[in-house]
C-alpha cells in the first residue's frame, strides 16, 4: 500500500540541504584572520599592495555599514556616501591646523600638542564621528519611513547630493563666523594628524604602512563581530522581517519607526568611523572623493558578494576595491589602447561595475558567497507549491 504523505518546503530543503559543521568554517576563518594579521610582515613597510589592503579594509567597513541598512533591513540607500563624508570631516576638522586661529588639543602628545588648530585623539574622533554619522541616519532616515522601494533611493539619493555640493562649495559657507568656512572644497583638509594610540608611538604613514593597517585591520574585525551579533539578535530578526514583508512585520508588533532609524543609524555610523580612519590615512580631506559613483561603488560590493551575507561583503569589497583601485587603473588601464581606442579603461570603471553586476544577477543572484537564507528563497523557490512523496507501507 503506497501512501501519499504531503512535506512542507522548509522541511524538504532541510533534508536536501543539511547544516555544514561549525568546525571546518571556524578552522577557515582562524586561518584567514590569522594570515591577516601577519600579512605586513610579509611586505615592505611603505609597499603599494600594503597601502591599498589598508584601503580596501576601510572599505570592507564601509560595506558592512550598508549591509546593515540594505541587506538585513532591506531599505535601499543611494546615498552612503554621506556618512563617508561626515566621518572624514570629522578628522579634518579636529585633527589638524584647518582651524588655525583655535587652540584646542584634546589627549594628544607630540609635535600635534604643539600645533595652532584643533587637535584632537584619534580614538575620540572615532566616537565622535560614529555619533554625529548616527545622527545623520536618524534625519536621513525619517522622511523615507512612509516610502518604500524607488523612493527611498531617490530620497537617499538627494541626501548623498547634498552633502557632496557642501563638501566642493563649503569654503565659501562659514557657519562659525568670518575665517572659518565648512570645507576647504576640492582644495581639501591637510595635512591631517599622524594616529597616535594610547600605549604606541607616533604613526608616520610616510615610513611605515603596518601600524595603520593593522588599526584598520582590527575596526574591521569589530565591524564583522557587532554585524555577526545584529543579525543573529532579536533586532537583526526584526530587521529581516521588515525587509521580506513590512506589513507583516508590523502585523506582528515589530515598531517600524525605532527598526528602521536603528538600522540607519548603526550603518551610518560605520561608515562614519571608516570615513575619519581614512582622513589620517589618505592625509587629505578632498570633497571630490565623495561623489555620487562612490556610493554605487559600495552598493555593488555588497551586491557582488552577497545582499545581508556578512562574509559575502567583506569577499565583495576586497574584490570589487582591486578591481577599481589596482587591477583596472595600474594593469588594464592601457589595453583600450593598444586594440586601437582611445581612452582609458579607469574611464569607464562605473560601465565595468554594470558588466560585472548583469553577469552576477543572470549567474548567481544570491552573491559570490551568499547568505544561507536568501541563497534558498532565489534558488529553491520558497513559498512553491508543497512537495509530495509516496511512502511504502
Amino acid at each position: 500500500m503506497a501512501t501519499t504523505v504531503k512535506k512542507k518546503p522548509l522541511a524538504a530543503l532541510e533534508d536536501r540541504f543539511p547544516k555544514l559543521g561549525r568546525g571546518p568554517q571556524a578552522v577557515l576563518i582562524t586561518a584567514i584572520a590569522i594570515f591577516a594579521v601577519i600579512f605586513p610582515l610579509l611586505m615592505d613597510p611603505i609597499s603599494g599592495t600594503l597601502a591599498d589592503a589598508t584601503q580596501y579594509l576601510a572599505y570592507v567597513v564601509m560595506g558592512l555599514g550598508l549591509n546593515i541598512v540594505v541587506g538585513f533591513a532591506g531599505l535601499l540607500d543611494l546615498g552612503y556616501v554621506a556618512f563617508y563624508a561626515v566621518g572624514a570631516y570629522c578628522s579634518g576638522w579636529l585633527m589638524s591646523s584647518f582651524y588655525a586661529d583655535a587652540n584646542i588639543h584634546i589627549l594628544v602628545t607630540g609635535t600635534a600638542a604643539q600645533a595652532p588648530g584643533v587637535h584632537v585623539n584619534f580614538l575620540l574622533v572615532l566616537v565622535i564621528a560614529a555619533m554625529l554619522c548616527a545622527v545623520a541616519g536618524v534625519i536621513i532616515g525619517l522622511p523615507t519611513l512612509r516610502l518604500r522601494g524607488d523612493y527611498i533611493a531617490i530620497v537617499t539619493l538627494a541626501f548623498g547630493e547634498i552633502v557632496h555640493v557642501f563638501a566642493v562649495n563649503g569654503d565659501g559657507i562659514h557657519p562659525f563666523g568670518v575665517g572659518y568656512p565648512l570645507t576647504k572644497g576640492r582644495d581639501g583638509i591637510s595635512p591631517i594628524d599622524q594616529i597616535k594610540l594610547p600605549g604606541l608611538s607616533q604613526f608616520n604613514s610616510y615610513l611605515n604602512l603596518r601600524p595603520y593597517y593593522w588599526t584598520i585591520l582590527a575596526i574591521a574585525a569589530i565591524a564583522i563581530f557587532i554585524s555577526l551579533r545584529l543579525r543573529d539578535s532579536r533586532l537583526g530578526r526584526a530587521w529581516i522581517a521588515i525587509r521580506e514583508d513590512e506589513v507583516a512585520a508590523a502585523s506582528m508588533g515589530i515598531p517600524l519607526v525605532k527598526t528602521k532609524l536603528q538600522a540607519y543609524a548603526i550603518g551610518a555610523a560605520l561608515g562614519g568611523v571608516s570615513g575619519a580612519f581614512l582622513g589620517p590615512y589618505l592625509q587629505i580631506v578632498n570633497a571630490d572623493s565623495f561623489a555620487f559613483s562612490f556610493s554605487i561603488f559600495v552598493i555593488a560590493t555588497i551586491i557582488l558578494g552577497g545582499l545581508g551575507s556578512v562574509w559575502g561583503v567583506v569577499l565583495g569589497s576586497i574584490l570589487l576595491s582591486y578591481i577599481n583601485y589596482t587591477l583596472i587603473p595600474d594593469q588594464l588601464n592601457s589595453v583600450p589602447h593598444k586594440i586601437g581606442l582611445d581612452f582609458n579603461l579607469a574611464d569607464v570603471s562605473i560601465g565595468i561595475f554594470g558588466v560585472l553586476l548583469l553577469f552576477v544577477m543572470l549567474i548567481r543572484p544570491e552573491g559570490l558567497l551568499p547568505e544561507r537564507r536568501r541563497k534558498i528563497e532565489l534558488t529553491e523557490g520558497i513559498g512553491a507549491a508543497e512537495t509530495s512523496f509516496e511512502v511504502s507501507t
